[in-house]
């Protein structure tokens, strides 16, 4: 098989190492891919966003499989577009990936479906915003809407944190369009936890758990980067609360995209907390975790691609 891989990270290193231990493997290819990945991938030289190019390509190589690693693509409509071609790529479709593109979406998706998450307000008024904080206190956490490659996201402990991330956001639009809207949500506490699950319609697997450490600078301190390392598995997941992750988390999520006429097929990541009251959802993202998928790709044994094409298949 010819398959392609997209994406240039650490994440994408990951999946084409794992890929190239299949025996079903012909050509492995990577857009845009890095100086590890080009060592046992070859080098295909176009963007993960330029979507049209990397379908182009496709057709024109004569691609068996796509598998895409980073989520900007894939908010943008990629599997839309190689879909529409007939080619087979992995990863769920631009409304879909909504649950990643806005944190509004994710956010009511879960409220009118009962999947536990922080009490959250949605803000597109700056001054609104820093009224209600100011009322509201602190802890609180304050969140971009759109993508931000992982640093939307500001955990303030204090007053001046808060207005200064409101300001940044929404004011001097720091990560652009991104900010426009924010979400103002209560701080959980406990550990936090990566679960990651293959999704296909109603049928899923659970990936080996992970926790990945965000924080930039030694002892949990510093601000939230797109994660600085990952291990698994996950030790504060006990059976007792797996149970309760699916049941409470993926089930509900699952009913909830067929209620709304949603089919996703592809990983789905729940950025948990484990709280005294339970698992609750963070953040959902769309595809597989960077770093966890390093940690997490190692551990799974056997064929990952034939696992891959069995379970698009259904």
């Amino acid at each position: 098989m010819k398959v392609l891989v997209v994406g240039s990270g650490g994440r994408e290193h990951a999946i084409a190492w794992k890929l190239s231990q299949s025996p079903l493997l012909r050509e492995l290819y990577c857009a845009k891919g890095n100086g590890g990945i080009w060592q046992i991938a070859k080098r295909v030289d176009i963007e993960p966003t330029d979507i049209k190019a990397l379908a182009d390509f496709a057709q024109r190589e004569g691609i068996d499989f796509t598998l895409v690693g980073p989520e900007a693509p894939l908010v943008e409509g990629i599997v839309d577009e190689f879909e529409k071609r007939g080619l087979k790529i992995f990863g769920p479709n631009k409304r879909a990936s909504m649950l990643e593109g806005s944190k509004v979406f994710a956010k009511e998706f879960m409220q009118r479906h009962g999947i536990p998450t922080a009490d959250f307000h949605v803000f597109e008024d700056p001054n609104k915003a820093k009224s209600f904080v100011k009322d509201f206190g602190v802890p609180v956490v304050i969140k971009a809407d759109g993508l931000a490659g992982g640093k939307g996201v500001f955990v303030c402990k204090t007053l001046d944190c808060a207005l200064q991330a409101i300001e940044s956001l929404m004011v001097q639009k720091r990560l652009g369009p991104a900010g426009e809207r924010v979400v103002i949500e209560e701080c959980l506490e406990g550990e936090e936890a990566s679960y990651i699950v293959m999704l296909n319609g109603d049928r899923y697997v659970v990936l080996p758990t992970s926790q990945d450490h965000k924080r930039l600078l030694d002892g949990d301190q510093g601000p939230n980067t797109g994660g600085m390392g990952a291990y698994s598995p996950n030790p504060f997941i006990d059976q007792r609360t797996d149970e309760r992750i699916r049941q409470e988390i993926i089930q509900r999520l699952i009913k909830g995209l067929k209620e709304e006429g949603i089919h996703y097929r592809g990983f789905l990541y729940a950025g948990l907390m484990l709280t005294s009251d339970g698992p609750k959802v963070l953040e959902f993202n769309v595809r597989l975790g960077d770093p966890e998928a390093q940690p997490i790709l190692m551990r799974i044994k056997g064929d990952f691609l034939k696992l891959l094409l069995d379970f698009y298949e259904g």
